[in-house]
């Protein structure tokens, strides 16, 4: 995801159901640099928001009632391709990162970290850092590296093919894979062949079971 333009004004929305926590994170964010233009306190209610919204930034709480914060990620991920989608949460399992990024989060941070390195993190974004504490990005990596079932190292899924998998998944064509990820429909085709083969996978419903079993 391309960072955004040096001095521009991040807006942000944020999704918290626990309107003291939301109201603290607003604070915490009324500083030079980002405005919060939105709130909600559930999915449902940042599905609404997003319709007339333009967000850059979203800070989305995993533990949502009703819809989660990971199912929420996976149907705006597609609609607004160039917002930044960070977790926010009291979770720290990688388990939780691995979901949240192959749903099409571009970071992950937890909500006990101080309010100063939350300003920083989410600043940092304007010029493409990776909103997550260092471990949990070591422990995503690691993740990530791993073969799948049936796999070798060398057969693993790349970053960009994870997300083309994790679109296609969501039931979305090749036309609309490619407008979401800023690439050609030739490109996404491309990519998902390579994933069929590394998966060893006949086609695409079973390439997005694979995905949904972590691969």
């Amino acid at each position: 995801m391309p960072s955004l333009p040096t001095g521009s004004e991040l807006a942000v929305i944020l999704v918290e159901d626990h309107a003291l926590v939301r109201a603290a994170l607003a604070q915490n964010l009324s500083v030079p640099g980002i405005t919060v233009i939105g709130q909600a306190g559930s999915a449902e209610e940042a599905l609404d928001l997003v319709r007339h919204l333009h967000p850059d930034v979203m800070l989305v709480d995993i533990e949502l009632p009703g819809m989660s914060g990971i199912q929420l990620v996976r149907e705006i991920a597609p609609r607004l391709p160039d917002c930044h989608i960070v977790m926010l949460t009291g979770s720290k399992r990688s388990d939780d990162v691995l979901s949240a990024i192959r749903s099409g989060a571009s970071g992950y941070l937890t909500k006990d970290m101080p309010p100063d390195a939350l300003v920083r993190a989410v600043l940092g974004i304007r010029d493409g850092d990776l909103p997550m504490p260092r471990r949990l990005a070591a422990q995503l990596m690691e993740r990530l590296a791993k073969p799948g079932p049936g796999s070798t190292g060398s057969e693993t899924l790349t970053e960009r093919e994870l997300e083309v998998l994790t679109l296609v998944a969501d039931g979305l064509t090749d036309r609309e894979v490619a407008k979401a990820l800023d690439i050609s429909p030739r490109t996404v085709g491309r990519h998902v062949g390579n994933i069929l083969d590394k998966l060893e996978v006949r086609n695409r419903s079973e390439a997005a079971r694979r995905l949904r079993e972590g691969l």
